[in-house]
């Protein structure tokens, strides 16, 4: 596959940056508000038809270089029996895990219940222009747990999740191996299926400190990152709130790591070990400013992508729901247009 987001995963020289957006795939493209307005998220989700088309719906309407699959990341523990629910306040888990005594023991995990999840992919490789890659994903084991002890997404600093770390370390290690080893079948089966790039998501890798993080997460983010780059496949990490944790982002972790937008992109490079090409990281809301205002935020980039090819265009974090679509797209049209090597 001719493709410059593959071309700069592996290393090879291009005249721009690839651009890509998580959460490019939702609510800031007018089409998709159109389906929202037949389906629920997870008849989206569950259709492989429907979730090809919001999968691919990015390309057309944005002009990215990537296609990512469209999904959640707690498909994951609602496979491991969890009960999910998608209400329009973000996913809720009628039973926690939180004051439950040895929660592993109450987990049944069950990969048969991903099926619809591969042949969405299939779907999405059957439609897609043959220079779009496929980026698989699932949540890191940190975010993961915090929503299966927790239950809701409403309190972003997760207190009950975090003080289950902190009261019971013993049986979190627990739950961490056992998300960790469906999530290294969830990957493989997606690899199996057709994607080209795989990314783990740790969106609240700031909850910790980073030697707890070290300790308890990182040999389960290690061992899926290993089972997915055994196949030849790219493995990008994205630690958003790590902070000076990146330093220990080394090339045995990932091949990129995705950098949010709270940490300039020069001081990561300086942090992250040169053999990891890096991802990001512009603040999602420049994208609230004006197309002008944004020019100048994007500029700033240029200089860095001259020292510093291997080097993946996205935010530092997801698209927020009510960022104009036209600038979005001002951004991608941008990114495409403008002369990077002066």
């Amino acid at each position: 596959m001719q493709s410059i987001f593959l071309d700069t995963l592996q290393g090879k020289t291009t005249e721009r940056p690839p651009v890509w957006f998580m959460r490019q795939a939702g609510r800031v493209l007018p089409n998709y508000n159109q389906l929202k307005e037949r389906y629920t998220f997870r008849e989206l989700m569950d259709d492989a038809k429907l979730a090809a088309e919001v999968t691919l719906m990015p390309i057309s309407d944005l002009g990215v270089d990537a296609a990512i699959l469209f999904s959640d990341i707690l498909v994951i523990p609602n496979a491991m029996g969890m009960e999910l629910e998608f209400t329009d306040h973000g996913p809720v888990f009628n039973k926690p895990l939180k004051g439950i005594t040895n929660p592993a023991d109450h987990l049944n995990p069950d990969p048969a219940k991903l099926e619809y999840i591969y042949k969405a992919i299939e779907e999405i490789i059957r439609q897609r222009p043959s220079d779009i890659p496929l980026i698989g994903f699932c949540g890191a084991p940190l975010t993961t747990l915090c929503y299966m002890v927790q239950g809701i997404s409403s309190n972003p600093n997760f207190p009950e999740a975090v003080k289950f770390l902190f009261q019971h370390k013993k049986e979190a290690k627990r739950l961490i191996d056992a998300i960790a080893d469906l999530s290294v079948v969830y990957a493989k089966k997606q690899i199996e299926h057709g994607i080209d790039a795989f990314q783990l998501f740790e969106t609240h890798a700031n909850l910790i400190p980073v030697e707890l993080y070290q300790e308890l997460f990182m040999p389960a983010v290690i061992k899926i990152s290993k089972a997915v780059r055994e196949t030849g496949t790219p493995f990008i990490f994205f630690p958003k709130g790590l902070g000076t944790g990146l330093r220990y982002v080394t090339p045995d972790i990932a091949d990129f790591v995705s950098i949010d937008w709270q940490i300039p992109i020069q001081h990561a490079r300086e942090l992250v070990h040169p053999e990891v090409g890096l991802q990001g990281n512009l603040d999602p809301r420049t994208l609230y400013a004006s197309q002008e205002e944004i020019a100048v935020e994007l500029e700033k980039f240029k200089p860095f992508f001259r020292e510093n090819p291997r080097w993946i265009f996205n935010l530092g974090h997801g698209f927020l729901p009510d960022i104009p679509y036209e600038n979005a797209k001002f951004v991608v049209d941008w990114i495409k247009s403008t002369n990077w090597q002066e």
